[in-house]
């Protein structure tokens, strides 16, 4: 195995933000005080609690470190003349010590703007540049950034005066910035909130104020940062320049062609995630590569990923998408009680955004700290292998089968087993698709199936295939229904796919399923099938906050052997009223869920 390789997924690396303030400090160009910042060099003093301070901090030590333009050559507050009433330039770089003769003008913006909020800026930083007759203009929001050569910038053909990045020294202007393993030019990993930033600025930019679904637009910028990572792993040498950026004076037909074209790689080695065209219009994508161009999601670590896709796609899925996403905490919860193995075969056959699947790798993760915290390269191997291996998810929608897929991918692989499809469909469909579905395979199932719809014969013909799709009358004789609620059926098609004896499964029910007495037939087919190991009650709150507020409980089973028969046994019930966070979906700081699983094990031993 690659040495270098296994490294960089486990490493921790820091922004380039926080290490060049660290620098500052070190060096003598800054200094903190509690929130205030103070840039020795001029003597200026500003609060840094301010999110746009922060963004001009960083950018002051980048024109230092980075670009090696001279401290008494920058001006911070720089009064523009002939302003009523009086304005400033956030940043000015100099020519001269004397500070005569202005060369970059940067307007400062706090990260997370919106394309409207960031155009307007860009405008202010040309105006001022102007003003002061510097060639550069520069406008930076975060790691949003633009620069502009002033005097050839105009509203028709704006692309022709934006270049790559300001000069390094006064040099020379270069086609392309970002390079791989250089120290001051390749992609910089991020922390949490910087990630959700850059998610949340490039959906906006694809949901247009609404002139997409959010969901459209949500898969668009799947396919988007498919390519993303995929263009940060090619093989490339040090000092290659990435092709997700933007070039000097490139206009966005040009960017677009060479994005599409890596996207028509991916979709010829991987058709069953990449189906569709990007349907995208030029400019947009233009302006999604500024957002993601500099960031690196193959070098930030693993737990700032997972923690921040995940919270960006809770915020996304609220409401009308809820069905497709399963709150953190009940996932959790039902990950630990599972207590899963490197070697389990783990399946989600609702896999929705993949949760239960992303969870289940993260224990894994966890046991390889653990057990291989010495050898490295088995600790890699312990969970990566169990990634790209064992893990299995099927949803049902595609383009929320595709953000399953991302997620993966994200997570350093294991997308080739998810797969669109209908989870109620024939297995025998499902193992054509991909040879991994198979009955009686599974060591482990974790599933939040779909609640409250409908399966009609008329439109099913699979539905007759199902025990609990047939029903005896009152005479005894067994008869087809005519529909049967989606949530019955996932019970017994989660079971034909457990292992015999040892697999096992944790799933929401509704409660309806657990206490009304027309489902007695449905408990009936469980107790005939497995045996009961807990019952976690969960509060009418659960799911309410994701759009659905059926009271539901966490349903843990084993699956019996063929000839099994159990007499009568324990089973582990438990009622949780508090579950980490309330009914608006606050925080909440108590949460009887872990002293549920406490109590769990020590009922199991």
């Amino acid at each position: 195995m690659n040495d270098k390789k296994y490294k960089i997924q486990e490493e921790k690396i820091t922004t380039g933000g926080e290490d060049y303030l660290k620098i500052g400090e070190q060096k003598g160009y800054i200094s903190q005080d509690g929130n205030r910042i103070k840039y020795l060099a001029t003597g200026k003093s500003y609060n840094f609690s301010n999110p746009e301070e922060k963004v001009r901090a960083e950018y002051y030590m980048g024109l230092i470190e980075k670009y090696n333009y001279p401290k008494k050559r920058i001006e911070l507050e720089a009064e523009m003349p002939d302003r009523t009433p009086e304005r400033y330039a956030d940043v000015v770089v100099f020519r001269d010590d004397e500070r005569k003769k202005p060369y970059i003008v940067i307007e400062c913006k706090k990260d997370g703007i919106t394309d409207a909020e960031f155009e307007q800026a860009v405008k202010q930083a040309i105006a001022n540049a102007r003003i002061l007759k510097a060639p550069f203009a520069v406008c930076v929001a975060g790691n949003t950034r633009r620069v502009i050569e002033t005097e050839k910038w105009n509203d028709k053909e704006p692309e022709k005066s934006i270049i790559t990045d300001i000069p390094i020294s006064y040099g020379k202007i270069e086609e392309f910035r970002h390079k791989k393993g250089d120290s001051n030019w390749d992609l910089k990993a991020l922390d949490k909130q910087e990630l959700i930033r850059a998610l949340k600025k490039s959906h906006d930019t694809l949901w247009a104020g609404g002139k997409r679904n959010p969901t459209v637009a949500f898969d668009e910028l799947a396919k988007i940062i498919f390519v993303k990572i995929r263009d940060e792993k090619r093989g490339r040498k040090d000092g290659e320049y990435y092709d997700f950026q933007i070039k000097t004076h490139e206009k966005a037909e040009s960017v677009f062609k060479r994005i599409n074209a890596i996207y028509g790689e991916a979709k010829n080695k991987d058709p069953e995630v990449f189906k569709e065209d990007l349907k995208v219009e030029p400019e947009e994508l233009y302006t999604v590569v500024e957002h993601l161009q500099g960031l690196s999601l193959s070098k930030t670590d693993l737990d700032t990923k997972g923690v921040a896709f995940e919270q960006f796609m809770e915020d996304f899925f609220k409401g009308k998408s809820g069905q497709y996403f399963t709150p953190r905490e009940i996932v959790s919860f039902a990950v630990e009680m599972m207590s899963i193995k490197n070697d389990d075969l783990v399946l989600d056959p609702a896999c929705g955004s993949g949760g239960f699947l992303l969870h289940a790798l993260d224990a894994v993760r966890q046991q390889a700290e653990e057990y291989e915290k010495d050898n490295p390269e088995a600790r890699y191997s312990h969970w990566h292998d169990f990634a790209k291996n064992n893990l299995f998810g099927i949803e049902i929608n595609d383009s929320i089968a595709r953000v399953a897929k991302m997620n993966m991918i994200i997570h350093d692989d294991g997308h080739t087993n998810i797969i669109g499809f209908d989870a109620l469909e024939d297995i025998e469909k499902m193992n054509r698709k991909n040879t991994g579905f198979n009955k009686n395979r599974f060591d482990i199932i974790l599933t939040n199936p779909p609640f409250g719809a409908n399966v009609k014969a008329s439109e099913h013909l699979y539905l007759e295939k199902f025990e609990l799709g047939r029903k005896k009358d009152k005479a005894g004789k067994e008869k087809s229904m005519k529909n049967q609620k989606t949530e019955i059926l996932f019970i017994e098609r989660c079971i034909d796919f457990l292992k015999p004896d040892t697999g096992q499964m944790a799933i929401v029910l509704p409660d309806g399923i657990l206490t009304n007495s027309s489902l007695q037939y449905v408990r009936d087919f469980l107790m005939e099938k497995v045996q009961i190991l807990a019952v976690v009650s969960l509060p009418q709150f659960a799911f309410s906050h994701y759009g659905a507020g059926v009271k539901s409980s966490l349903v843990f089973i084993r699956k019996k052997d063929v000839l099994e028969k159990l007499g009568k046994y324990k089973i582990f019930m438990a009622i949780a009223e508090h579950i980490g966070y309330d009914a608006t979906g606050r925080k909440d700081i108590k949460n009887d869920l872990d002293k549920i699983l406490g109590e769990f094990r020590k009922f199991k031993q």
